[in-house]
């Protein structure tokens, strides 16, 4: 059996104790999940998160760190996804942008309303994330090595 983990990049936005979240429909129901997704061929850590927390949210961000890197393997399909997660801060909104087909919105969320919808979470990486962010890690975005 071939082994194929996939990369994967998502930001945590805050804004006034609330968190920029995708809320999509995935696997026939709506699930929250942060601003999050593929790395694309010849594409940057940093401009993958920039790209695909735009088109699921309609959100210019600016990153500002690296919260850190996480294995998971999901439960449901036994893929292996390593995440890139950045911290970042909210610049433009653009409310007529098209987002991304199965999104249904972006919303922000303090982490006590997260809680109350654990259920609906895409998985356990989203409080881990944030509440990494919370406990202040907040590497540098000199640890994302641009290829030779």
């Amino acid at each position: 059996m071939e082994w194929l983990p996939h990369i994967t990049v998502a930001t945590v936005v805050e804004d006034n104790d609330r968190f920029l979240m995708v809320e999509e429909h995935k696997a026939g129901r709506n699930v929250l999940n942060q601003p999050a997704g593929h790395l694309d061929p010849d594409e940057t850590l940093i401009d993958a998160a920039i790209r695909e927390t735009l088109e699921e949210t309609g959100w210019d961000v600016e990153p500002t760190g690296v919260i850190g890197i996480y294995l998971y393997t999901a439960p449901s399909n036994g893929v292996t996804y390593q995440r890139v997660c950045f911290s970042a801060k909210a610049v433009q909104h653009h409310p007529d942008y098209q987002l991304d087909d199965g999104i249904l919105g972006a919303k922000w969320l303090t982490r006590d309303e997260l809680i109350a919808q654990r259920d609906n979470w895409r998985s356990e990486l989203i409080i881990r994330c944030i509440d990494d962010y919370l406990a202040g890690h907040h590497f540098s975005l000199e640890l994302i090595r641009p290829s030779l």
